[in-house]
């Protein structure tokens, strides 16, 4: 198991609409500073703030899928498909982009906070599918009740979002004093931001050994299990842990990645 742990330091940076929307970015594009380039299928995630109201205009999107995760305030979104919606706290908005679309994005404050994140299916199969474009209410999720804390599945087993590309998603939050167990199986890979609070991973080594990998809020880990390994999360004192989790295989055929 390989635990890497990159502070904001080594994450980029974004903004739009004249600073409206700033970014912090685990996986960015090359030339915005994110040290992580793409993890498999999982090739961008940006983690989105708007204190009032931004505005990120019509543009184009082809082969890949995104998934807009809403943490505080809404998102409109519209597109060329004729799409007009808005989704509130815990919401999730996916767009399948196929052969081809555009959209439009409002952000709503006060202090909007979200996630969009990019998934890449299979190429060729993927610019043969027609666009497609669903929303999904906080409501719809199964959440996990566990001793204190609670996991929300936004993809996967029970979930409503279906994607082409091989992707889990959660949502975790966890009281201090708890602990969290997570298996990865061999050859997946998962990718974590800490987004409240901070906490530590333990992981066994042999022989009743262990090891601690601490982090802070805002800092992004990424999780390398080439055989199959299991971990405990310990939340430290401070105040409520919450991280959004993505497991995903480790590597994809070179073959399968769209130009974007």
């Amino acid at each position: 198991m390989q635990i890497m742990v990159y502070p904001p330091s080594m994450q980029g940076e974004g903004s739009f609409n004249g600073g409206k929307i700033t970014e912090q970015k685990p996986i960015g594009f090359s030339g915005e500073g994110s040290v992580v380039k793409r993890i498999g299928p999982l090739f961008y995630w940006a983690w989105a703030f708007s204190e009032q109201e931004g505005h990120i205009g019509l543009h184009p999107h082809q082969a890949f899928e995104i998934m807009t995760y809403v943490v505080q305030g809404k998102a409109e979104h519209g597109d060329t498909l004729g799409t007009r919606s808005v989704v509130g706290p815990g919401g999730v908005q996916i767009m399948q982009t196929g052969s081809g679309v555009s959209h439009e994005e409002h952000f709503i404050g006060p202090n909007m906070e979200a996630f969009q994140i990019w998934f890449e299916p299979e190429l060729k199969a993927a610019l043969q599918r027609t666009p497609t474009y669903r929303q999904f209410e906080h409501e719809q999720f199964p959440i996990m009740e566990g001793d204190g804390y609670t996991l929300k599945t936004v993809i996967g087993p029970g979930a409503p979002v279906e994607l082409v590309a091989d992707a889990r998603v959660w949502d975790l939050e966890a009281e201090p004093g708890s602990s969290f167990s997570y298996t990865i199986p061999a050859g997946r890979s998962l990718a974590v931001l800490a987004i409240r609070g901070h906490g530590a991973w333990i992981q066994q080594t042999g022989d009743h050994q262990s090891a601690e990998t601490a982090f802070h809020q805002r800092d992004f880990m990424t999780l390398r299990a080439d055989a199959e390994s299991s971990l405990t999360l310990r939340p430290e004192e401070g105040g409520k842990l919450r991280l959004i989790g993505i497991e995903v295989p480790t590597t994809v055929p070179y073959s399968q990645y769209p130009k974007r």
